[in-house]
């Protein structure tokens, strides 16, 4: 059995459910704030999701959904201030401290800090959006204790790619066997299997239904010790949550 060294977290959908109650209102008040008829519905931005990167995913729905609509000629500029003011409108709301973390979250954090183990954060969106959504919902000075945050750009490839992956890994000095990702996406686990790491998945109501074959566990949540989580694959013992004692387990 491998030695459980690092916890490795993807963000949105995995610590907390900020796709549909950050991310999602954020690009609507970018559209309304620039005037645009653009309005993305929880349905339609579950579609959007299966493109990673804010800036990907609003060129992903003007040419699937918006081919009507008038291109300015510096139109990769024009996304890029779209994608700014969603990145305010976005920690402006995270601030406001109504996005909490998922169940069992900040519990298994603060087990493997007590344990020693270490922590890093894998993900696509930006290091302001990270860094705003750990102060506000785990605790005012949490950014200190990942001890490497790979966020935004850069790798040259967002997730389904294993680059992020493979940087956290080469940054900690860590080889992929002494760690554990968690994911919750399609993308997600496409990524951290891609660079050899054993995935706990936890589902949200976009990915409840994506393939996560491979994956180590998934469940519904990380839950706590008053609040099962549910079991969709795989075999977590007579655990009813997520602690470091399971994932130790997951690691065999």
């Amino acid at each position: 059995m491998a030695e459980l060294k690092a916890l490795i977290f993807d963000v949105d959908g995995t610590l907390a459910d900020t796709e549909r109650y950050a991310h999602l209102v954020a690009f609507n008040q970018a559209f309304e704030e620039h005037q645009l008829d653009w309005h993305w519905s929880e349905e339609l931005y579950g579609d959007l999701l299966k493109v990673t990167g804010g800036k990907e995913r609003m060129n992903y729905y003007l040419d699937t959904y918006r081919p009507d609509y008038q291109r300015p000629a510096n139109l990769q500029d024009f996304i890029a201030t779209l994608h700014k003011a969603k990145t305010k409108h976005y920690n402006e709301l995270v601030a406001t401290g109504k996005i909490p973390l998922r169940p069992g979250v900040k519990r298994l954090i603060q087990e493997a800090r007590e344990a020693g183990i270490r922590l890093a954060i894998a993900t696509t969106t930006t290091f302001e959006n990270v860094t705003t959504l750990l102060k506000t919902s785990l605790a005012p000075d949490s950014v200190d204790w990942f001890e490497v945050i790979g966020a935004g750009n850069v790798v040259p490839e967002k997730k389904p790619a294993a680059d992020i992956y493979h940087y956290i890994l080469k940054e900690m000095n860590l080889p992929a066997e002494n760690c554990i990702a968690f994911e919750d996406s399609n993308n997600g686990i496409r990524a951290s299997l891609g660079a050899n790491l054993r995935t706990l998945i936890t589902i949200n109501g976009y990915t409840q239904d994506h393939d996560f074959t491979g994956a180590a566990l998934v469940v519904d949540q990380l839950g706590e010790p008053d609040q099962p989580f549910k079991i969709i694959a795989g075999k977590a013992s007579d655990a009813s949550y997520a602690n470091i004692d399971l994932v130790k387990r997951l690691m065999q």
